[in-house]
């Protein structure tokens, strides 16, 4: 893992992704202790104050400091994102090697779902789900790690499928190697570099999605601060106050950029292509 950093720091890209990310991770755990106000503290006396050296990225509507928002509005987004993402990298990672390697009429048959489920319109099953559910992490985590996994099974399985033609297989199957074994001694150690990038693929898109879901109201619920909530309660003061949209922005799309560079960075780094992963 030492290795893997040093090569993927050793590219520009690299080390922006990896620092970016880094940064955000780090501002998630600190906020408490370094945020200059209650996030969530509301003041009469500063409404809508423009960047000073008192409130460096201004006030909102209700007074609050934005700077301190900015700083906690990724604690929500980054814990929730990252439980998905690791619960859609597993059940799909294991699911998608399961299917690859048993071929056949239950291959095709699954894959027929899976195509399905990734024609359909996710928003807004989504927000079907969530408005049943609740708009809790308990009803948010799970979802949108199921309808993320559903991918992460689709490139998965079609890697596994060329492992699975491998001669090393095909020796532990003559070997007589039960069905599980062969999955996590010979399989699995053979795509985990596939499954690792996939993941940090599925983490930045769960991030925008959360953010979609809370600038829709089905997310974080106020007076959370949360990005994509922050966006949804200032966006009408573009035109007066641009500060208070804009901050929340930069965050979030700085993270994205981040993580999709980090991904990148450690695909090249081991050797993967990431658009032939994805059409495969």
């Amino acid at each position: 893992m030492l290795k893997l950093l040093q090569t993927v720091a050793s590219r520009p890209s690299g080390a922006l992704g990896l620092t970016l990310t880094l940064i955000h991770v780090l501002i998630a755990v600190l906020a408490p202790v370094v945020a200059p106000f209650d996030p969530t503290a509301q003041n009469a006396d500063t409404i809508l104050l423009a960047p000073s050296a008192s409130h460096w990225m201004g006030t909102d509507t209700l007074g609050r400091d934005i700077l301190s928002r900015v700083l906690h509005g990724g604690r929500l987004a980054i814990s929730v994102t990252f439980s998905a993402a690791v619960i859609a990298t597993v059940w799909g990672a294991f699911a998608g090697i399961f299917f690859g390697t048993i071929g056949g009429r239950v291959d095709e048959f699954a894959m027929r779902i899976v195509d399905a489920f990734l024609s359909m319109p996710w928003l807004l099953f989504l927000l079907l789900i969530i408005s049943i559910g609740g708009a809790g992490a308990l009803t948010i985590i799970p979802t949108l790690g199921f309808f993320y996994g559903v991918a992460v099974l689709r490139v998965v399985r079609g890697a596994a499928m060329q492992v699975a033609a491998r001669d090393f297989v095909t020796a532990a199957r003559a070997r007589g190697d039960k069905r599980g074994s062969i999955i996590l001694r010979e399989m699995f150690p053979n795509l985990a570099d596939i499954i690792l990038v996939e993941g940090a693929m599925r983490w930045s898109w769960m991030l925008l999605a959360f953010s979609s879901l809370s600038f829709l109201g089905f997310g974080a619920t106020p007076p959370t601060p949360d990005w994509g909530l922050m966006v949804a309660q200032e966006r009408g003061l573009l035109a007066t106050a641009p500060w208070a949209v804009f901050w929340p922005c930069l965050a979030l799309s700085s993270l994205i950029i981040g993580i999709n560079l980090l991904a990148d960075a450690v695909g090249k780094a081991l050797g993967l292509d990431r658009a032939t992963a994805i059409a495969a």
